[in-house]
Order: C-alpha cells, then sequence, then structure tokens
C-alpha cells in the first residue's frame, strides 16, 4: 500500500515498538463518522510508515478479515488509487463495496478504485470487521498469479 499523502506528524519519528507490534491481527472497533475514518487512515499510514523504515517491503497493504468470513486486502498505488482484493469467501460484501464507491463490481475479484472512496469505502465496510492485520506483500489473483 502507498501510503496516502498527509502532513507530517509529529509521531512519524521512528518507534521500534509501534513497527513491532503492528503485523499482529487486531481487533476492529466499528467506525462511525468520517472524522473516525479519517483518524484510522492516519494510524494506518503511521503504522505502514514504521514498519516500512525497519524493512524493505513492496506491495504493503491492510487484511480485513470480516465478520461472515472472508478477507478483503486493501492497498493502494502511487497514482492514489484503491486496490481490493476479495477472498471468494468474501464474494458476499460485493454489493456493499458497490454501493458504498458507487463503482460497479469487476469480473474478477481484483477492484480498482479511484482513492476518494477510500473514506466511503471504509466506513460502509467497518461494521463487518472482525479483525485488520497489515500486510507486507500480497500476490494479487489474476490470470497471471494466482495464489489459490
Amino acid at each position: 500500500m502507498t501510503p496516502i499523502s498527509l502532513p507530517p506528524h509529529p509521531m512519524d519519528e521512528p518507534d521500534e515498538e509501534r513497527a513491532g507490534a503492528t503485523l499482529q491481527e487486531r481487533p476492529w472497533t466499528v467506525l462511525e463518522t468520517i472524522v473516525d475514518v479519517d483518524a484510522w487512515i492516519d494510524g494506518l499510514n503511521r503504522d505502514l510508515h514504521a514498519v516500512i523504515r525497519k524493512q524493505p517491503v513492496s506491495n504493503p497493504g491492510v487484511c480485513f478479515r470480516l465478520t461472515e468470513g472472508g478477507e478483503i486486502y486493501l492497498h493502494t498505488n502511487g497514482d492514489g488509487d484503491v486496490l481490493l482484493d476479495v477472498t471468494e469467501e468474501a464474494d458476499w460484501v460485493t454489493p456493499l463495496i458497490s454501493a458504498a464507491t458507487q463503482v460497479a463490481a469487476p469480473a474478477a475479484s481484483l477492484w480498482i478504485l479511484p482513492g476518494h472512496v477510500l473514506t466511503q469505502l471504509v466506513l460502509g465496510l467497518s461494521p463487518l470487521v472482525e479483525t485488520t492485520r497489515l500486510v507486507l506483500q500480497h500476490e494479487f489473483r489474476t490470470k497471471k498469479n494466482k495464489w489459490r
């Protein structure tokens, strides 16, 4: 996940403890407002920066494990687009992703969304998330690269 551009923050200083704790699965707290989502995105960016300072990574992002089954891997690219890889077990959430982002579902499991829908996406998914974890590398499921 290419970190979203935010102004520098005093907490952006390297923090060994923070970097070590970020790869663990964390229980999710439902986000109810846009302010909550913005704060979560800010914290995610700090966690990613802490990990990236410790080791080079490719394709870092976050994995949402859903309460009713399946996972969604969320990354961003250098252009600020949101990339989602929805596992087969999480296909049930496709209508919600479309509704939250106003983007039609793709033919495959890989969604490419404009960056401006990230807040609405996270707000829409929030009640359905059980845990999250940072991922340092993710192989997207494509015809050329099937990982199941």
